[in-house]
């Protein structure tokens, strides 16, 4: 007879399923934790390297329309510029009373150039005096503006309808729309080229997309459209702040004496260089991060934003060559 041995099974006790469900829980917080803490710091670097980017963009932006303002290709003098009698513009955008400011290179009255003109500190109703095409409340008030003329880097070979052209033989130059119609105001001999026309302002919008979205963004107003117009075009969200200060040639050596905030027009006709001050911050705010530190941006009032969002201050000093290069030759 055949002995069949029976072995007792025992199974998990109360208490080890207990123990085994507790530990379970916690390495499970524990899996959810570093998740959470993970995706947290990834959504921050980015949105930090967001801001970094949008800073540096704006920047070099900025940079080299100040480093080009007073470029009127071969032409040495502003002065020299004529305006076509068909020469029209759709939004002008300078003070009320003065027709087709945006194409004016020099101040009628006194002969100043125009190539750059700066306001320090603004508020809305002196935007709007100097500037027509800015509405009331567009632009965040205490950042400063600044309006640059020139032309393109490089002749056009083929002209845009519609566009705006220097044309110049290093003589004299002609502002035309292109194409032209019927005899130029003035003729101008060969050889001669033809630059695109590339005015400029640069300023701070209290808003991103629609007023009250509270995202401060570096706009500019352009030249553009079939008009054409002075229109809006923004470059980088975030950008809370901008500042100048403008390096002044007194000794006419060619380099700056004094580094000045507000320039009167009469100094800018001898700046030779700007230094460019930009406050970024986050577009999205860090719940764990309580920003108590002070901003100081040239002759701004020091900020203490109290609030959520990372900022960093970004800046940069340019030469302006051509202006520079105007005052040596004696112009």
């Amino acid at each position: 007879m055949t002995m069949i041995e029976v072995r007792k099974q025992a199974g998990f006790t109360l208490v080890e399923i207990m123990i085994t469900m507790l530990l379970s829980l916690v390495l499970g917080i524990a899996i959810v934790t570093v998740f959470v803490n993970n995706s947290h710091s990834f959504n921050q670097d980015d949105n930090v390297l967001r801001m970094q980017d949008d800073a540096r963009y704006a920047l070099q932006q900025i940079a080299f329309d100040l480093s080009m303002a007073g470029h009127y290709a071969e032409l040495l003098s502003p002065a020299n510029v004529v305006q076509d009698a068909g020469l029209a513009i759709g939004t002008d955008c300078g003070p009320a009373a003065v027709p087709n400011w945006s194409y004016l290179t020099t101040q009628p009255a006194t002969g100043a150039s125009l190539s750059l003109i700066a306001l320090d500190n603004v508020t809305s109703a002196q935007v709007v005096a100097g500037h027509s095409c800015f509405g009331g409340g567009e632009v965040a008030e205490g950042t400063d503006v600044v309006s640059i003329k020139r032309v393109a880097g490089a002749e056009s070979t083929v002209l845009r309808n519609g566009g705006i052209y220097l044309r110049t033989n290093g003589t004299v130059g002609l502002l035309f729309r292109s194409p032209l119609m019927g005899a130029p105001t003035i003729p101008i001999a060969v050889p001669r080229t033809e630059w695109e026309y590339r005015p400029s302002i640069y300023y701070i919008r209290q808003f991103a997309n629609t007023p009250g979205d509270n995202t401060p963004t570096l706009c500019r107003k352009v030249l553009a459209g079939a008009g054409p117009s002075m229109i809006t075009e923004c470059i980088a969200t975030g950008i809370e702040d901008m500042q100048f200060e403008y390096g002044i040639d007194t000794s006419g050596d060619g380099n700056p004496n004094a580094y000045v905030s507000a320039p009167a027009l009469a100094d800018l006709q001898n700046v030779v260089s700007a230094r460019i001050f930009l406050l970024a911050r986050t577009t999205d705010i860090d719940t764990r991060h309580a920003n108590q530190k002070t901003y100081s941006l040239s002759n701004a009032p020091d900020y203490t934003p109290a609030d959520s969002f990372h900022r960093r201050v970004f800046s940069t000093t340019v030469a302006i060559q051509n202006i520079r290069s105007m005052n040596m030759m004696g112009f």
